[in-house]
C-alpha cells in the first residue's frame, strides 16, 4: 500500500455532483492547502436532482447548490472557486463535448494530481459517478496530447497522478490525521443535501449531526487500517499518465 504522494503545487478534483468531492477526497484536499496547494473543483452536473422533496424549485436548487460549493471550498482551506459544468442531473455523458470542457480545465489550471471517481468500481448505481469517472480518464488523455482540440487556446498539459476515490482496489492511502473536521465541516456546508445524502432531518438535531460524523470518521478510521495509520482516504493510484 503506497502511502501519502508529495504535496502537489496544484490539485483539480472533479465530481459528478456538488458534494462528491468532499465524500471522497475532501481531507486529503484540506491536508494539501494547509501546505500551500493550490486546488480547483469541476462539477459536471448541476445538482438539480438532489432533493427528495417533488415540490423542490429546482432551479433555485442548482444556484443553492454552487453556494454550497464553494462554500465547502473554503471550508477545506480553498479560495472558494469551482467550475460547473452544468450537465443536468442523473443525465451525464462521457462524450466528445464533455471531454473538450474536462481537458480544456485540465491544461488551464495544470494540475500536478487529478482526482476522481473510480470508473471501475463494481456494482456502481448511480450512471452520473460512473460517466464522471470515464470523463476524467478520457480527458486526461485528450488534455495530455496535442492533437485533442486544437482549438483550444491553452498549451496540453499531462498530470503527474491521477488518484480515483471510491476504488474497489485501493493501492494508495492519504495519511489525514488532523482533517477529519474540515472535512466534515465542508460536506455540512452541502446544507440542501443534508436529509437526502446525510440524513439528517433535523439540520439543530445534535444527535443527527454527531451520527452523521461517526460515519464520516470511521470511514477514515477504516481507510487509515489498510496503511497502519489512525486516519486516511483511500485511492487507486495511477502514475503512468
Amino acid at each position: 500500500m503506497n502511502l501519502n504522494l508529495s504535496t502537489p503545487a496544484r490539485a483539480l478534483a472533479i465530481g459528478a455532483h456538488p458534494d462528491d468531492i468532499e465524500f471522497g477526497a475532501g481531507a486529503t484536499l484540506a491536508k494539501w492547502a494547509a501546505e500551500g496547494c493550490e486546488m480547483l473543483h469541476v462539477v459536471c452536473t448541476d445538482g438539480s436532482k438532489g432533493s427528495w422533496d417533488p415540490d423542490e424549485d429546482t432551479s433555485q436548487l442548482v444556484v443553492s447548490r454552487q453556494g454550497e460549493q464553494r462554500a465547502a471550498s473554503l471550508a477545506l482551506g480553498g479560495r472558494g472557486e469551482a467550475v460547473f459544468l452544468g450537465w443536468p442531473d442523473g443525465e451525464l455523458r462521457n462524450g466528445t463535448r464533455q471531454q473538450w470542457q474536462v481537458a480544456y480545465w485540465i491544461r488551464r489550471f495544470r494540475p500536478d494530481v487529478v482526482l476522481g471517481h473510480d470508473p471501475w468500481r463494481r456494482y456502481r448505481l448511480h450512471p452520473d459517478h460512473r460517466h464522471a469517472g470515464f470523463l476524467t480518464t478520457d480527458s486526461i488523455v485528450a488534455a495530455r496530447d496535442p492533437h485533442f482540440f486544437p482549438e483550444q487556446d491553452v498549451k496540453h498539459h499531462r498530470p503527474s497522478t491521477l488518484l480515483l476515490f471510491e476504488a474497489d482496489e485501493p493501492d494508495h492511502v492519504e495519511d489525514v490525521s488532523g482533517f477529519a473536521d474540515q472535512k466534515l465541516a465542508a460536506l455540512l456546508s452541502h446544507r440542501s443535501q443534508l436529509r437526502s445524502t446525510m440524513h439528517i432531518d433535523d439540520p439543530g438535531s445534535v444527535s443527527e449531526i454527531a451520527s452523521f460524523q461517526t460515519q464520516v470518521f470511521d470511514e477514515l478510521a477504516r481507510h487509515g487500517r489498510l496503511a497502519g495509520i489512525a486516519q486516511g482516504e483511500a485511492f487507486r493510484r495511477m502514475d503512468d499518465l
